[in-house]
């Protein structure tokens, strides 16, 4: 697991930034993925392996800075 942690650290923060939320919001229009996917999940309608994969292609981004930012934010133990 600390190999992970390592490598997830590695990751530069300003373009992880960027590319997060800009798949965050990604389509632009009508409304964004995440958004439309979210309300589903909320509602029970994400049923469709689609939308399941969906929800998870838009969000993953988001995922891994958060995951960086906690790494940042912990302790350095080498």
């Amino acid at each position: 697991m600390n190999k992970v942690l390592k490598t997830i650290n590695r990751i530069p923060l300003l373009p992880l930034a960027v590319a997060a939320v800009f798949m965050a919001l990604a389509p632009f229009a009508p409304e964004p993925h995440l958004v439309e996917k979210s309300r589903m999940l909320l509602h029970g309608e994400l049923v469709k392996p689609i939308d399941i994969f969906d929800l998870f292609w838009h969000s993953f981004l988001l995922l891994l800075l958060a995951i960086r930012l906690i790494i940042l934010k912990m302790p350095v133990n080498d």
